[in-house]
């Protein structure tokens, strides 16, 4: 059994990544993240469609498009395969924990 909100990382300097599940193509991960952001120069493109879910805190995505996405607690999102994205925001002073699935 794993509790999503027990165990934190305690080191805030970097984001955490960890698999629950990665069977055939579907793998789930939480991510926690304390302020962190992607790298303001490229985009993350991935191969699998990704449904990402905030548990916790606030994250805001943003599609190369202009499109952009701010998620709380609940808030869910589709990023289709080959979707240019990135987070160009996560709450520095409290944890966002997410709920990802990547899936084809």
């Amino acid at each position: 059994m794993m509790n999503l909100f027990a165990n934190l990382p305690t080191d805030r300097t970097v984001e955490h990544f960890q698999d629950i599940v990665s069977q055939g193509n579907v793998r789930i991960e939480r991510i926690v993240s304390y302020g962190q952001q992607s790298p303001e120069q490229g985009w993350y493109d991935q191969s699998q469609q990704e449904w990402v879910m905030v548990l916790q805190g606030r994250g805001i995505v943003v599609f190369d498009d202009g499109r952009e996405f701010d998620l709380t607690a609940g808030d869910s999102l589709l990023v289709a395969a080959g979707q240019k994205h990135k987070v160009s925001y996560t709450d520095p002073a409290h944890a966002t924990i997410w709920l990802a699935v990547f899936f084809d």
